[in-house]
């Protein structure tokens, strides 16, 4: 294979190509029109500097100067509850308040127990609000024995007021069922 592209290029002959007499210099012109010919336009970088050191300036202001001013407010709003004293206070209040939560849910709410219903939830509704304002007497004074025996004793109230309505809508129920059983006799 060797020998016949050898073969080849000795058999090939060469054309005789001629030139116009204007070629160099139509080559010339379009060299220099591909290469100069197109102006590069400058960027000014002097605006796009000064926004940069404008926004780097907002983003430095915005960084530091609300951090102070949010710390404070969340220091200002942070609030002390019952539970967040200690993990022992945690769980009492928890207890209680899930068990409040579940005497309520736990209600039969009929037309012969709407009232009694109605003035024990009134007062757990009052009892509920003076727990919060322990709460704030907890804020502002700070913690102490005797707020805090308080807000035990509200929570253990609530469930107490619960309890015997509990056990007074049992009678209730009770009562008015032998009083249909003395009827139907």
């Amino acid at each position: 294979m060797p020998q016949d592209i050898r073969d080849s290029v000795k058999k090939y002959k060469e054309e005789k190509v001629d030139l116009s007499a204007n070629h160099v210099n139509k080559f010339e012109a379009l060299l220099e029109k591909e290469l100069h010919g197109k102006k590069k336009t400058k960027i000014n970088y002097k605006w796009l500097s000064i926004a940069a050191t404008v926004a780097l300036l907002v983003s430095i202001c915005v960084q530091f100067y609300p951090s102070k001013s949010i710390n404070e407010t969340k220091k200002i709003t942070k609030e002390i509850s019952l539970g967040s004293i200690s993990p022992e206070f945690e769980t009492i209040e928890k207890y209680y308040k899930s068990s409040i939560s579940l005497e309520i849910s736990q209600l039969e709410l009929t037309e012969e127990n709407k009232e009694v219903i109605d003035d024990y939830l009134s007062k757990i509704s009052e009892l509920t609000k003076e727990y919060k304002l322990l709460t704030q007497e907890l804020n502002t004074k700070g913690v102490n024995d005797v707020t805090i025996n308080a807000l035990i004793s509200n929570l253990k109230l609530r469930l107490q007021l619960l309890q015997r309505l509990k056990k007074q809508l049992q009678q209730l129920k009770n009562l008015n069922k032998t009083q249909n059983e003395n009827q139907i006799i």
